[in-house]
């Protein structure tokens, strides 16, 4: 009994398509009595975004974070007006993670910090409804050099000028035990590392509302695949093949639900 937001990345939406996965989210939080958030996640432009407004979509991301800065207040303003005006909740972009996420990489060099001031003057100059920031985590499975981490000063000095919710991207902590297990299955995942549980629940209270978890619930899903086939080579039923992932991915969502304190806030 938590609340959720479902994801739709760009590589998700090039797989299966907008409008059948927002059909397919749509459905299935029909039959649930928990809210349901259908989101864009990290919306590439404004056509992008008007796709997603068009399917249905309950949230939308804008990211021009790689744009100077007033060109990211201008792209994010004409986003916010056009989903403002259907009752459409924006996410927007200010600093930039380093990783890989899908087919968009940014390197370390092109990574930066999102600056408190700069924050205050962006939430106000766009009328975003949350603010993504960047302060020292990172998308994909290798965060880089040594462990990622959590720039909490900074974190807190963006809270204290920002009054909207904040959003953590990169935020899955590779848990040892679905890490253990990959690599019993023959998986080179030996430098894969994430964020530790406490800098995640050290973050909450400081502003931090909405967390972005990928990379965790793909190693669960793969674990499972994994697992199957190689446990048992004469299985060719892909429903058991992926129900064993389902199962991995169920347990980790559990998890984070519990780590994050949002059981039974629905």
């Amino acid at each position: 009994r938590a609340p959720v937001f479902i994801q739709v990345s760009d590589g998700a939406r090039k797989y299966a398509g907008m409008e059948t996965l927002a059909n397919l989210v749509k459905d299935m939080a029909g039959r649930v009595r928990v809210p349901v958030v259908l989101h864009l996640d990290h919306g590439a432009d404004f056509p992008m975004v008007m796709q997603a407004l068009r399917a249905g979509f309950t949230s939308v991301m804008i990211d021009a974070s790689h744009l100077p800065f007033a060109e990211n207040v201008r792209e994010t303003r004409r986003v916010v007006e056009a989903a403002h005006a259907v009752g459409v909740s924006v996410e927007a972009e200010l600093g930039r993670l380093q990783g890989i996420e899908d087919n968009v990489q940014v390197s370390e060099a092109e990574a930066f910090l999102t600056d408190p001031r700069e924050a205050e003057r962006f939430v106000a100059e766009t009328g975003i409804d949350y603010l993504a920031i960047a302060i020292g985590t990172s998308h994909g499975a290798y965060k880089g050099k040594g462990r990622p981490y959590i720039d909490h000063k900074r974190l807190e000095e963006i809270a204290k000028r920002v009054s909207i919710p904040l959003v953590l991207h990169g935020a899955s902590g590779v848990p040892a035990w679905l890490k253990e297990r990959l690599l019993a299955t023959g998986a080179e995942l030996k430098e894969a590392t994430g964020i530790h549980d406490e800098d995640i629940q050290r973050a909450i209270p400081n502003g931090i509302a909405k967390i972005n978890i990928d990379t965790d619930l793909r190693l669960a899903m793969t674990l499972g695949i994994r697992e199957v086939v190689t446990q048992n080579p004469k299985e060719f039923d892909p429903r058991k093949i992926l129900g064993k992932g389902r199962d991995y991915l169920k347990q980790v969502i559990r998890e984070k639900f519990a780590l994050m304190g949002t059981v039974g806030r629905a």
